[in-house]
């Protein structure tokens, strides 16, 4: 909604020139090289200001209510003009006048004051000035740039560093003291650099073009600044009216004149902590950093009677409670209006309802087919006098005659030098309910501390036990590899299936770990032995199984193929017979078949398997996310369009027996697609709160997990490298690089801060943390206590 607050006609048009607006004052250029003043409560007229001699080029106000000062410029003069004492002049009947701080600067195209108000950067052709907003005094000049400056902004947790954008697409970073860069970005755009706005809260630099794109940077203490994001008003847009025939489907330039950070009254509300507005020429644009989304648009061509069509420049007034004022001049009529924006429709409101939660909050329902469990086959026993059939030597095995090994030398060895009144006690092993528990404090692992080679085939997929003791790899030469967490040693091989490896899971209990192929087969293994205990052959589904897992505390089977979401029972028989070895003696059955509900094919699948949990998470190849209630068995909630590509990656924040997060941090899960990046969802609201894209995912699917700590995510990526991003912010912490080949699989153990990569020519390696304990004594025995107390 836009309410217009005042209307101020000129004498001729004053687009692209720079207008000012205050919390409580405005000012236009009138006649040329004059300046007339209003007042934004009432609109009065209370000032004309006289003193340039050439036409105004650029104004603006300094920060805070008082004093209020004006800054105008001119190709002869740069003045500061003090309002309130102005004002008080006239009264007194004296004429009003500033300060000169410059001369013969030419054309200024753009002023801004430093956050004390001490300072004023103007920009002139090349070249930005910067002048002591008190007395005629020029404390800076910087040149470099290859066009005409357009915007130039202080750092407003650093006053004595300055960023500068330019025609030539690029922008800089200086400092004022010695004059020196330091920092130069890339050409950005083909079209030139307009604006600059500096987030305090986030040290973050961000940029817009005349075509309407728009980059954040963060800007440390380094001065190296790391590309955040990037975002195209044009494709938002288009997204978020999702390609709605109703909508007028006319282009209109989005050009980035002027951006502002939203500051709500309300401080307390996070969700709006990362919103700017970007001023454009058909409107006002409320886009989410966090997330790189649009969250709302106000269109001029909504209101016809603003006589608004298009905006050449915007100032920002004032921030009120849900709503922003601007002062924004017409392109194409003689007019400047102050305008009212007003946002309540788009901030969400506390009491707004949870869709859905990963925990349980009920026993299930009586007919929920969570409460199946298996029919034991009844133990009838023979009647008497029957003999039971049995081998012709009545024994299941056969002992071995002997004769094939080698005859025994020694017949039995005296024992001497034996201490007699002494007792030996055999050392503890377990001392007691002890484990270490994962350091929080720990940093993100980035330390290379083994490289090693597997094969040529690519690493589809990694997954590491409960424990932390032990590391699966699924592999594109259809093998499945076990090794240590260390991988020292020699690793399990694993041979069954067909094609490649889609999905490798462990038991929660480590006692069995399924894998999942291309074949259209599933097998389930018992942990020590080479042969698989249970085997699904393509004839069970039509399609290829993209992923599998545990579920339910071990007690179901989840998987994935074609359209449908399938749940097993199963009991793994660990008892051998020789004679019948190659009967399956373990069960496997049916329990439910969940189909999603446009009947797309399902492309990841997520569940908790630590905790009961009702919730499964899967994404569709129509880019959909849907949630499964698998205790009611339909479909509680579904999110449309969640990427722009098919999704080939979901991920929920499980944690560990390692590690404790709030209970709100396990309601978050990411998902990833191919050109979209990386972004981190909210299960209660379907909400995105983040989004991360450094990485590069053109083609590949490249997969993500979170830490245990729920600090940190991974990501492989096609540049050879993996990132490892922060969790509350979106830019990377670390870049893992001289990877071999794109880093497809990544892991991270849960009992201790290392990393586990996987690469597209068959490569694992191991990062270890900077800081914090590395495991190394067992925790095996004190594991099952840990779930007992849990359960």
């Amino acid at each position: 909604m836009i309410t217009e607050k005042l209307r101020v006609t000129c004498d001729e048009r004053v687009s692209r020139q720079q207008v000012a607006c205050s919390a409580t004052h405005c000012g236009v250029p009138v006649n040329g090289n004059d300046l007339l003043v209003y007042t934004v409560v009432d609109g009065k007229q209370t000032l004309l200001l006289k003193g340039h001699h050439g036409e105004i080029n650029a104004m603006t106000f300094g920060n805070g209510s008082t004093p209020v000062l004006l800054c105008s410029a001119s190709p002869d003069y740069i003045i500061v003009w003090d309002v309130e004492h102005c004002e008080q002049r006239v009264k007194e009947g004296k004429v009003a006048a500033g300060a000169v701080i410059g001369t013969l600067l030419g054309h200024v195209a753009h002023l801004s004051f430093s956050i004390s108000n001490e300072r004023v950067a103007a920009c002139s052709g090349s070249t930005a000035y910067v002048l002591n907003s008190k007395r005629q005094e020029e404390i800076s000049t910087m040149t470099g740039h290859l066009g005409p400056l357009t915007a130039a902004e202080f750092c407003p947790w650093n006053e004595g560093i300055l960023v500068t954008t330019s025609e030539d697409r690029t922008f800089r970073v200086w400092d004022i003291t010695t004059n020196t860069v330091l920092y130069q970005s890339f050409v950005l755009s083909a079209t030139p650099l307009l604006s600059v706005l500096m987030l305090a809260r986030n040290r973050h630099v961000i940029t817009g073009s005349a075509e309407g794109q728009v980059w954040c940077f963060s800007l440390d203490d380094d001065f190296k600044c790391q590309l955040v994001t990037k975002m195209d008003l044009q494709q938002m847009e288009k997204r978020r009216l999702g390609g709605d025939p109703s909508v007028n489907n006319m282009e209109i330039s989005k050009t980035v004149l002027r951006m502002a950070s939203y500051r709500s009254l309300d401080d307390t509300n996070n969700e709006q902590a990362n919103w700017i507005c970007i001023g454009s020429a058909d409107g006002l644009y409320v886009v989410d950093l966090a997330t790189s989304d649009l969250r709302t648009v106000i269109y001029f061509r909504d209101y016809p009677t603003l006589g608004i069509p298009l905006a050449a420049s915007w100032c920002v007034s004032y921030m009120g409670n849900n709503s922003i004022t601007f002062f924004v001049s017409s392109l194409l009529t003689a007019s400047v209006v102050l305008l009212e924006f007003s946002l309540s429709d788009n901030s969400r409101t506390s009491t707004e309802d949870e869709l859905f939660s990963v925990f349980a909050s009920s026993t299930p329902l009586r007919e929920s087919p969570l409460n199946a469990e298996l029919k034991r086959k009844p133990n009838h026993s023979s009647k008497k006098g029957d003999i039971k059939e049995q081998p012709l030597v009545f024994h299941s095995k056969v002992k071995s005659s002997g004769y094939s090994a080698s005859p025994r030398k020694a017949m039995f060895s005296v024992k001497t030098n034996v201490l007699k009144g002494r007792t030996f006690t055999k050392p503890n092993k377990n001392p007691g309910f002890i484990i270490k528990e994962y350091p929080k404090d720990a940093a993100a692992p980035s330390v290379q501390h083994v490289n090693l080679e597997l094969c040529t085939k690519p690493v589809c997929c990694l997954q590491y036990s409960s424990d932390g003791k032990q590391a699966l790899c699924g592999l594109g030469d259809n093998s499945v590899f076990l090794y240590k967490s260390s991988l020292s040693g020699n690793p399990s091989v694993f041979i069954g299936h067909n094609k490649p490896v889609s999905s490798v899971s462990w038991s929660l209990n480590r006692q069995y770990w399924l894998s999942a192929s291309e074949d259209q087969s599933l097998r389930i293994w018992n942990n020590g032995s080479t042969e698989a205990a249970i085997i699904m052959t393509d004839d069970s589904f039509s399609k290829p199984i993209k992923c599998a897992q545990f579920y339910y505390l071990d007690k179901f089977v989840l998987l994935a193929s074609g359209s449908s979401l399938y749940m097993y029972l199963y009991n793994v028989d660990v008892t051998r017979d020789d004679i019948k070895r190659y009967q399956q003696r373990s069960v496997i059955k049916l329990t439910k078949e969940i189909s999603t509900t446009s009947g797309t094919d399902i492309t990841g699948l997520s569940a908790v398997n630590d905790f009961l949990s009702y919730a499964v998470l899967v994404c569709g190849a129509d880019r959909s996310i849907q949630i499964f209630d698998m205790n009611k068995c339909k479909v509680a909630a579904e999110l449309h369009d969640a990427h722009s590509r098919a999704i080939h990656c979901i991920t929920q924040n499980k944690g560990s027996m390692f590690t404790t997060q709030a209970s709100e941090s396990y309601n978050l899960f990411l998902t990833g697609a191919v050109t979209d990046g990386v972004k981190i969802w909210d299960l209660r609201t379907l909400r995105c709160v983040r989004r991360f894209d450094n990485h590069v995912n053109r083609c590949h699917p490249c997969a993500s997990a979170i830490s245990p700590c729920g600090q940190f995510i991974a990501s492989g990526s096609e540049d050879n490298c993996a990132y490892i991003y922060d969790i509350r912010s979106s830019g990377y912490l670390h870049k893992l690089q001289k990877h071999s080949e794109t880093v497809l699989s990544v892991a991270f153990n849960p009992a201790k801060p290392e990393l586990l990569t996987g690469t597209l020519d068959g490569k694992l390696r191991l990062y270890q943390s900077t800081t914090g304990d590395h495991l190394s004594d067992p925790t095996r025995e004190a594991l099952p206590s840990i779930q007992a107390m849990t359960l």
